[in-house]
This record gives structure tokens, C-alpha cells and sequence, in this order.
């Protein structure tokens, strides 16, 4: 695919940028569920 017109320019910048935004995502992701396993950790190490 040649990338030298404004079709084909969107095509690629579109596939782009959804690449971009699940790596975000899963990113987003994987830190919450770090945090929500810290914070069952801490109360469990509270508790004994």
C-alpha cells in the first residue's frame, strides 16, 4: 500500500492509531488489576 494519498494516508493512520489505543487499553488494564492485588495483599497482611 502506498501511502501517497489522502485515501490511503487515513487508511493507515486509522490502523494506526487503534494499534496505539489497545495498547493503552490493556496497559490501563493491567495496572488496575496490580493495584486491586495490592490492595487485597495489604488488607490480608493487616488482618494478620
Amino acid at each position: 500500500m502506498g501511502r501517497n494519498n489522502d485515501k490511503n494516508i487515513k487508511t493507515h493512520n486509522d490502523k494506526l492509531h487503534k494499534e496505539q489505543a489497545k495498547k493503552k487499553a490493556k496497559k490501563v488494564l493491567r495496572e488496575e488489576r496490580l493495584k486491586e492485588i495490592t490492595r487485597l495483599f495489604n488488607t490480608q497482611k493487616k488482618e494478620e
